[in-house]
This record gives C-alpha cells, sequence and structure tokens, in this order.
C-alpha cells in the first residue's frame, strides 16, 4: 500500500520517575538539531506543511483575575510557553514574560500582580518570580533549587506570603513551606516525608490542604494548621483513592470545600467536605470522571465544573441560591478547563478541542452571556479538513473493556482504496489519557491518508478506580498486551490497515513501545520511541525517593529480591534481542524525569544485533521538546523514518 508522508505525535504526558543527571554518551552515533531554515509552506497548501501544524496554536493555562477583570494565560507563539493578559472589556492582548518557559502561574489576591515559574534549563528546577500586570515591574522570589524540586501552593489571603512543598531541606523528601513575596524569606511549616504538597489554604488563612502521594493516581488527604503547624486526616482510605484531581473550592466562611474524589465509588464525583463533621457528602456523580470544580461569585453563588466523557469534556454549572442548573452556552468540543473569581459572577473558560488549539470564552454566570475573548490560531490550516476522533471501545483477551480514540483520514486524503495504515500512539503517564485535545501531528498524520489511534490500555485515568490499578505491579505486562489486542480487534474490525501499523509513544509511552516490540514481535512494523524507560531495575533505583511511595505501590518496591528478579526478567532491555523492526529513538540530554542512558542502552542493543536504530540526541532539551526549533527538526526526521518504514510516495 502506498500513502504520503507520515509521522507520530507523541503527547507531554510524564512517567513519574526522576532520575539524577548522567552525562550524555557522546561517542554513541547520534542526530542532534543543526541550523536549518523554518519551512512552512504557503497558506492553503493541501496538503499543508508539517510547520503549520506545528505553529497552530491557542491559549495554555487560563486564570481570571479575582477582581474579573483580566484573563492571564500562556501562549507558546514564540515556540516556549510565555504569560499573557487580556483585559475581559476588551482591549490589546500584553505579553508579560520573556524569557524562558512558564511552568505555572497564579494572580496575587488583590489582582496587581501574579506570581510565576520559570524553568530556565530544561531541569524542572523552577525559580519563582512576581511581575505586575502592565509588566514594569518584575522581581525574582525563589531562586531555582540547586538539585531539588519545587511545587507551588497558594498565597496567603492578604498575598504577602505564598504556600509551596519543595525538597530543599534534604533532596529528597517535599515538605511545606511558606515564603514572604518581598524578601523570599521562607520558613519551614511542616516536615514530611516522600511526596506531601500543599494545595488550597481556607479563606480565613488557617488551614491549607495538604495531599499525600500514595500511587500515581490515588493520595491521601490532610488539614495543616498554619498556626499550631498540626496535621490533621481528612482521608487516609484502603483501598486507596484520588482526591485531587478536580481541585478544590473552600467556602466563603473555611467551614468546608468541594472537591472530586472517587472515594466512595468507581468515578470521581463532586464531593463537599465539612470541618464540624469531618465528613464527605456526595453533591453530585456520574458514570465519568467530574473534574475542575470551582465555586464562582460573591458569597460562592455558582458551582461549576466538568465531567470527561471519553475525553471529551462537558462543563456543569449551577446557582446554589436556587438550586438550579444552568444552561451552558455553545462551546467548541474538547477539554475544558475552568477558572472564575470570588468577586465577581464571571467563569474563563479555555477549550483545547481537536479543532482549537486553546480558544478562552468567558461566560457571566448571573446574566448568561458569553463572549469569545481569545480565538485559536490554525496558521493557514483548513479547519474542515481537520478530523474528529471516534471513541472506540472494544475487548481485552482477558474480557476487560479497552478503549481509544481514532482518527480516521476521509476518502480525499486516502492514497489507495483499501483501508489506511495506521499509526499507534501510546500517551505517557502510565496514569494518563488520549483526550480530545489539539494534536497538529496527527491532524497532519491524517491529512496524508494516515489512520491515529490513541490507545488508553489499562491503567489510564477516566476509565474508573479499579481500571486504573489493573497494571499495577505484575500485571504491568498486561497493559502491553492490551496493545496487540487492540491491534488484533481492528484486523477483524477493517476500518484500519492492521497489517501496516506503527507503534509510537513519548516518556511511559516510550516504554510501551520498547516493552510491546520486544515482547510481542511480528505485530508491529515499526516503533518510534521517545525518552522511554528501558530497564525497570535501574529506573526504579535511580527514581527521587521523593516519589519511591508511589512507585512501591505502582511497581513493587525495587529493594526486595522479588521485585528486582521479576525486572531483571521483564524489563524491555532484557528482551531487546527480540526486537526485529527498525526503531527511532530520541532523547532530551537534560532530562531529569529518565535518564539518557535508558535510551542509549536500547540503541546499542539494536544495533547490536543489526537492527536499524537511528537515534535523535537533543543536547538544550529535559523530558520532551519545549523549543520551536528542536520541535521542527525532530519531527521532520520523524517524518521521514516512518516514511521509509512504511512506505510513501
Amino acid at each position: 500500500m502506498g500513502y504520503r508522508l507520515l509521522f507520530a505525535s507523541l503527547p507531554l504526558l510524564l512517567f513519574t520517575v526522576a532520575h539524577s543527571q548522567s552525562p550524555s554518551s557522546l561517542t554513541l552515533e547520534a542526530i542532534s538539531p543543526q541550523n536549518e531554515p523554518v519551512r512552512v509552506g504557503m497558506a492553503g497548501d493541501d496538503p499543508a506543511d508539517i510547520g503549520r501544524y506545528l505553529l497552530a496554536s491557542g491559549a495554555g493555562a487560563t486564570r481570571l483575575s479575582p477582581d474579573g477583570q483580566s484573563v492571564a494565560y500562556t501562549h507558546s507563539i514564540t515556540g516556549a510557553p510565555q504569560l499573557w493578559i487580556t483585559p475581559v472589556a476588551g482591549g490589546q492582548p500584553r505579553q508579560l514574560t520573556f524569557g524562558n518557559g512558564i511552568t505555572f502561574f497564579r494572580w496575587a489576591p488583590n489582582s496587581s500582580a501574579l506570581i510565576y515559574g520559570a524553568d530556565n534549563d530544561g531541569n524542572e528546577q523552577p525559580s519563582f518570580s512576581m511581575i505586575s500586570i502592565d509588566g514594569s515591574s518584575e522581581r525574582l522570589i525563589l531562586p531555582p533549587v540547586s538539585g531539588g524540586f519545587r511545587t507551588f501552593g497558594d498565597f496567603s489571603v492578604d498575598g504577602q506570603t505564598i504556600l509551596y512543598a519543595s525538597t530543599e531541606r534534604n533532596g529528597l523528601d517535599y515538605d511545606i513551606y511558606q515564603a514572604n513575596v518581598r524578601t523570599g524569606a521562607s520558613e519551614l511549616l511542616y516536615e514530611g516525608s516522600y511526596g506531601n504538597f500543599a494545595r488550597a489554604l481556607s479563606p480565613d488563612g488557617r488551614y491549607v490542604i495538604v495531599d499525600e502521594t500514595v500511587g500515581e493516581d490515588s493520595d491521601n488527604l490532610y488539614l495543616l494548621d498554619i498556626e499550631t503547624r498540626q496535621l490533621a486526616t481528612i482521608s487516609k482510605p484502603d483501598p486507596r483513592a484520588n482526591h485531587t484531581n478536580g481541585g478544590f473550592a473552600w467556602l466563603p466562611d473555611s467551614s468546608g470545600f468541594y472537591a472530586a474524589s472517587n472515594l466512595y465509588g468507581e468515578f470521581t464525583a463532586l464531593v463537599k467536605y465539612e470541618l464540624g463533621t469531618m465528613r464527605f457528602t456526595t453533591v453530585e456523580s456520574a458514570d465519568y470522571d467530574i473534574q475542575n470544580v470551582n465555586l464562582c461569585g460573591e458569597g460562592g453563588r455558582f458551582l461549576v465544573w466538568t465531567v470527561n466523557e471519553d475525553g471529551f469534556y462537558k462543563v456543569h454549572a449551577s446557582d446554589l441560591t436556587t438550586g438550579n442548573e444552568l444552561r451552558v452556552p455553545a462551546l467548541p468540543e474538547g477539554v475544558h478547563a475552568l477558572s472564575c473569581g470570588n468577586q465577581t459572577p464571571l467563569l474563563a473558560i479555555r477549550t483545547n478541542g481537536w479543532r482549537t488549539p486553546g480558544d478562552i470564552n468567558v461566560w457571566n454566570l448571573a446574566s448568561g452571556t458569553s463572549q469569545l475573548l481569545f480565538e485559536s490560531s490554525l496558521s493557514g490550516l483548513d479547519a474542515d479538513r481537520l478530523v474528529r476522533p471516534q471513541s472506540i471501545r472494544m475487548k481485552a483477551q482477558d474480557g476487560v473493556e479497552l478503549q481509544g480514540l481514532l482518527y480516521l483520514p476521509d476518502a480525499s486524503s486516502r492514497t489507495s482504496n483499501g483501508a489506511p495504515p495506521v499509526v499507534f500512539q501510546v500517551h505517557g503517564g502510565p496514569t494518563g489519557q488520549s483526550v480530545a485535545n489539539f494534536d497538529g501531528v496527527t491532524q497532519y498524520h491524517v491529512d496524508r491518508g494516515v489512520a491515529v489511534f490513541k490507545p488508553n490500555v489499562r491503567g489510564s485515568t477516566g476509565f474508573g478506580r479499579t481500571y486504573v490499578t489493573l497494571d499495577d505491579r505484575t500485571n504491568r505486562l498486561d497493559s502491553v498486551r492490551d496493545l496487540v489486542d487492540m491491534l488484533e480487534f481492528f484486523q477483524a474490525d477493517g476500518r484500519v490497515d492492521a497489517d501496516s501499523a506503527a507503534v509510537a509513544g513519548g516518556s511511559y509511552g516510550g516504554y510501551m513501545v520498547n516493552a510491546v516490540l520486544a515482547a510481542y514481535p511480528g505485530y508491529f512494523k515499526a516503533g518510534v520511541a521517545m525518552y522511554g524507560v528501558a530497564d525497570w531495575v535501574t529506573a526504579l533505583e535511580l527514581a527521587s525517593p521523593a516519589l519511591k511511595a508511589s512507585d512501591r505501590i505502582e511497581y513493587g518496591d525495587i529493594n526486595l529480591p522479588e521485585w528486582k528478579s521479576f525486572y531483571e526478567v521483564n524489563s524491555p532491555i532484557r528482551q531487546a534481542d527480540a526486537i526485529d523492526v527498525p526503531v527511532l529513538y530520541s532523547h532530551g540530554v537534560m532530562d531529569p524525569r529518565i535518564d539518557i542512558a535508558e535510551t542509549e542502552v536500547m540503541v546499542n542493543a539494536l544495533r547490536g544485533n543489526g537492527i536499524e536504530a537511528p537515534f535523535i540526541r537533543i543536547p538544550d532539551e529535559g523530558h520532551g521538546w519545549r523549543k520551536l526549533s528542536n520541535r521542527l527538526f525532530y519531527y521532520r526526521r520523524q517524518a521521514e523514518f516512518l516514511e521509509s518504514q512504511l512506505g510513501g510516495n
């Protein structure tokens, strides 16, 4: 079967193993980015150049100011995410930051400034800075923690201090700190072990919600009294549960908060916790996960949330004074993120959908009116040629129901009358989920007659509390088998050419590529593995102790002989001799999560067996490609590789 240029897009969902950095073996033959002209083709070209798809952009993380006057958001128009601000009443957007990529930001309580994190070296060790809303003044609050990590929590009520979690005490364990935003002086509030993170401060300034990581999608929940420094348990369930994926919305009188939790069922429900009774009550539930819980307007009048239906989000809102659910304005399909202020009935809705890289709508919950504040740019692409994903469900060989999103080329894009070839694109995590967001590389694929299937194998989020645990420990190999079962489903289904399939993935998805090609040779014709694990023994031994609590649950304790023996046998590098198809490898030298040695050992193993294993080494990147120049360089080479393996014209 002939078809045109193709390559795989890989989501930046992160596998939670953090390595101490070791030098890359520069003697290993590799390709690195070179200075070359940026080509984007002409607007309206069909098929469009890959550059058009990579330049399509929209708003990233979005937050409404507390007073409702402005919306701040990240935008990667130059390749690295920067902080922008736009007045709600209308006016010219203003770029506030001009340095390296923004990792997070929050509004100060008085709406006069924002705090933001900047990852200067790609090593996930951000600095914290404050910047005025007009961009005229900026100051460093906390420099990066050398060899350590830091996670922002919340502002104090008066905006004079911030709460954050950091490993700066010993480089291993996350403790809770508070710091003065003017002087940068910090003090330790709570000395923890492993992963403890400050999340949301009560309006009276007394309590901060703290979650303790006990699994990649589960946690224990506590209240830290700021005055006494005492920690009280909210929820420490067995079996484990998730309380944090929906965020936390405190009641104005600090008597409790709203959240999303699967404490009482398979899916995360909208729950309310009352400090007086020390109990959760269920407010709203569905056969899907509830996320994005917010309390908006004066007195907390409006309660808003989203429901994740197979990767397509639906927005819901309720007027707590009347008990009536509100009619939601028309929104693009995709993934919605919500942000509102406590002084206004306005709600900012950022939509990253399959044809909208990042629109921002502002909805007045009181009046029902809405406006499009920020519109995505498709960089000259024809929106009518973008393909909507289909949710596909099928059975694994053991009866577990699996799901994925299929992007199927239309007849005008195909180069033959038969079923199109397919790229399996595996998400990271492992507790991530493939959703209906904008993926320019996938759309590039599809416009050239190549189907893309994004599997949500067992262990993925979004499909229930049980489903996310089905790949724990010795069951991890079952998720690898899921890829084969899904491919066999398509062999019988006929919508794609399962005999002409490639498998691609980044981070944990990169591990899945290595694993399925080693364990099940003969199913996929080629692989693309980005910054993935090759040897679980070294990966888990080098993992940050701050993550080991999660690791022990998900993978077993590598310090115990039975688990070390298990992974000595079942790591991809131990089975690399079985890989008999070409694999394109890539890794960033600065990667703090998965050491570049994990990729180098696979490259050496395959080359030693005479298997084609080209290697792209990117010196100035960490866990994923942030810089536009590197993205353009990499994805063009990825396209050339897969075209050479699967054919082209």
